[in-house]
């Protein structure tokens, strides 16, 4: 993604990856994935959290079920819950774009602002066409160092 030259191309790249991530190792994982993913789709966040809790008990290796649980924790704004799967997922995952781009998020949610700043870069130096690089705030110039 970092070679694409444009939005349109990074888009491209970035539907191609979530394709990838949304490939479950299986078929009961893939169905466990779907039902949860259409359930967080109709705001059925309970029914979502649910599937994949079964997603992760079957799979606990599959780092999509821990950063699709953390989205929908993050939409009912348990933060603290969120930034545990996430970092779950990027522990099997530690490239995992969404999942670094969702920590960003989540950790300046929970007020932790610099933290977040620098997830954020981490996530746009592997992918510099997500949505959420326009969140990037302008490094602060280091202090002039005053001349004796």
């Amino acid at each position: 993604m970092r070679v694409a030259p444009d939005a349109r191309a990074g888009q491209a790249l970035s539907d191609q990856m979530w394709a990838l991530w949304a490939t479950a190792p299986d078929e009961t994982a893939q169905e466990a994935l779907d039902a949860g993913m259409a359930k967080r789709s109709s705001y059925d966040f309970i029914g979502a959290i649910a599937e994949f809790d079964r997603l992760i008990a079957y799979c606990p290796d599959y780092a999509e079920g821990y950063n699709q649980r953390a989205f929908v924790l993050f939409l009912q704004q348990d933060y603290a819950a969120a930034l545990a799967d996430l970092d779950r997922a990027l522990h099997r995952s530690p490239t995992h774009v969404a999942a670094l781009a969702g920590k960003a998020l989540t950790l300046m949610g929970l007020n932790r602002l610099e933290e977040g700043q620098s997830v954020l870069r981490q996530a746009l130096a592997l992918n510099p066409w997500l949505p959420e690089r326009n969140l990037v705030l302008p490094s602060s110039p280091a202090p002039l160092e005053q001349e004796l």
